[in-house]
C-alpha cells in the first residue's frame, strides 16, 4: 500500500509540473522525492534534429527516435582485442546465470543505453532510490546488476563472465558490495514479500554480492531463435515514421493482435506508422510458456498474417514482474531499439501473490506512471484498448459491444488449455491456427 500510495502522490504533482513542452526544453519542474522521483523532469538529448508537433517524440539525423540518453552504447570488442582481455582476466572467470546472460547481451549491444556496464554500488543505490542514473539524472527504470557468492572477486580484477561454454564478456570490476535487499524489493517492486516472484528471485536466486563495472562483449550468446540488436532492428524500421511497440511474453491470439493493429490508428500515431512485435524471450515465470516455443509461435503468425505494417523481432530480457517501473524500462528498451510510441497494457508486467493470488499493483499503475513519464523519455504512450469478440460484429471494442447491446463470446484461458490438451477445436475467433499448431506439438500439457 505504501508503493501505492508514494505512486499516487508522485503523479499528482507530476500532473501539476510536467508537460511535454517542459520536458523538450529543457525546464526540469519539481517533484516529489522517492523510487518513482522525477517523473516529470526534461529529457535531456544529445541527437535533437526534430520534434514533432504536438508530440514528446524526440528524432536524430538519420530520422529514427534517438536514443536514450543521446547515443547508442556499442559495448563489444573491437576485431582481434578479445586474446588480450581474457589474458588480463588472468584465469578468473564466473558462469552467468540466464537472466545475467541476458542483461549482459543487452549491455553489450546497447539495449539498456546508456549504461556502459553493471551498476557499481553508487548507481545501483541512487537508481534503487530515485529510478535514476546518478550524475545525468536520467531515468532509468530497474538496477541492473550482476551477482555472485565468490569471495575471490575484488575491485581492480578483470573477470571473463561465461555462459554455456561460450565467453560472453569482461568486466572490469570497480565495486563489490552486499546489496540491501529488502529496501530493493520494497522500492523496486512495492513490497518485501517473496510472494513476489521479483522478490523472490533478488532473495532467493541471486547471490550474496552484486558487482559492478564496465562491460567489454565478446560474444552474444548462441540461441536456437535469433535477437536482433538495436542497430539491426533500427536498420528495418522506416525513418521519419511512429513505430508502435508491442510488448508481450505469451503466444499472440487473436484478441492481442486487433489490439497492436488497432494501435496504429490511434489519434497520436502517424498515418504510416508501423507496429514492432517485441516479445521478451528470455526467463519470465516458472508458469510461463518457454521462450524458444513462443518464437515458433511468433514466425508462423508473421508468416500466416504477412501484413506489411507488422515488423518481428525477438528481446533477450529476463522478466521481473515489476509493475510500474518494470513499464518504464521496456520502453527505455523499445527506444533504444528504434519505438516512438509503446502499447501500455492494462496491469503491465503485474503480478500476483503465490499465496492468496491477490494483486500487487492497481490495474492502472503502469499505465499512469508510463503517460506521466512520456514526455521525459521522449516518447508517447498508446493505451491498450480493451477488445471482445462479438457474434454480430466480430471484434469491436468493450463500450462499443455494451452501447450496442452485442451478444460477447469468451473463452477463458483455463477453458482454451483444457480444449488445447483435449484435441478440441479451439474457435478461431479465438486464436490463430498456425499458433494452436505448434502450442499442441509443444506445450499440451500447460
Amino acid at each position: 500500500m505504501a508503493f501505492r500510495r508514494e505512486l499516487a502522490r508522485s503523479l499528482k504533482r507530476v500532473a501539476a509540473a510536467a508537460s511535454p513542452v517542459a520536458g523538450s526544453l529543457g525546464v526540469i519542474p519539481q517533484v516529489l522525492s522517492g523510487p518513482l522521483a522525477g517523473a516529470a523532469r526534461a529529457f535531456r538529448a544529445s541527437a535533437v534534429t526534430d520534434v514533432s508537433k504536438g508530440s514528446n517524440i524526440i528524432r536524430g539525423s538519420d530520422g529514427l527516435i534517438a536514443p536514450h540518453g543521446g547515443a547508442l552504447k556499442n559495448l563489444m570488442a573491437a576485431p582481434g582485442e578479445a586474446a588480450a582481455l581474457i589474458a588480463a582476466c588472468e584465469g578468473r572467470s564466473m558462469e552467468l546465470s540466464d537472466r545475467n546472460a541476458c542483461d549482459t547481451e543487452l549491455l553489450s549491444v546497447g539495449g539498456f543505453s546508456p549504461l556502459e556496464g553493471f551498476m557499481n554500488e553508487e548507481a545501483y543505490n541512487y537508481c534503487v532510490e530515485h529510478m535514476r542514473l546518478p550524475g545525468s539524472d536520467v531515468m532509468f527504470g530497474l538496477p541492473i546488476v550482476l551477482d555472485t557468492d565468490s569471495e575471490d572477486i575484488v575491485p581492480g580484477q578483470k573477470v571473463l563472465l561465461k555462459y554455456q561454454g561460450q565467453d560472453l564478456a569482461v568486466i572490469d570490476v570497480e565495486s563489490k558490495f552486499v546489496p540491501n535487499k529488502p529496501k530493493e524489493a520494497k522500492m523496486c517492486y512495492g513490497t518485501s514479500s517473496i510472494e513476489h516472484p521479483g522478490v523472490s528471485m533478488i532473495s532467493m536466486e541471486r547471490g550474496k554480492y552484486y558487482i559492478g563495472g564496465k562491460v567489454t562483449g565478446l560474444n552474444l550468446p548462441k540461441r536456437v531463435f535469433p535477437c536482433a540488436t538495436p542497430a539491426e532492428t533500427r536498420e528495418m524500421l522506416p525513418p521519419n515514421e511512429d513505430v508502435v511497440a508491442f510488448q508481450c511474453r505469451n503466444p499472440i491470439h487473436r484478441a492481442h493482435y486487433e489490439l497492436f493493429t488497432r494501435a496504429l490508428h490511434a489519434d497520436n500515431v502517424g498515418e504510416d506508422a508501423v507496429c514492432l512485435v517485441h516479445p521478451t524471450c528470455g526467463p519470465t515465470q516458472d508458469d510461463d510458456i518457454p521462450g524458444i516455443v513462443r518464437y515458433k509461435t511468433y514466425v508462423v503468425l508473421a508468416d500466416e498474417v504477412n501484413n506489411p505494417a507488422i515488423k518481428w523481432a525477438y528481446l533477450p530480457y529476463s522478466m521481473h514482474m515489476a509493475g510500474p517501473r518494470e513499464a518504464i524500462q521496456h520502453m527505455i528498451l523499445r527506444k533504444n531499439y528504434g519505438c516512438t510510441h509503446f502499447i501500455i497494457g492494462r496491469d503491465m508486467a503485474g503480478s500476483k501473490s503465490s499465496l492468496d493470488g491477490e494483486d500487487f499493483y492497481g490495474a492502472y499503475d503502469a499505465q499512469d506512471l508510463a503517460k506521466a513519464s512520456a514526455p521525459e523519455l521522449g516518447m508517447d504512450t498508446v493505451p491498450s484498448l480493451n477488445v471482445v469478440y462479438t457474434e454480430e460484429e466480430g471484434y469491436v471494442t468493450a463500450d462499443v459491444a455494451k452501447d450496442k447491446g452485442l451478444s460477447v463470446m469468451k473463452l477463458s484461458g483455463t477453458k482454451f488449455r483444457k480444449m488445447l490438451r483435449g484435441g478440441e477445436d479451439i474457435p478461431e475467433w479465438f486464436a490463430f491456427s498456425s499458433v494452436v499448431k505448434v502450442l499442441r506439438e509443444n506445450v499440451t500439457t500447460k
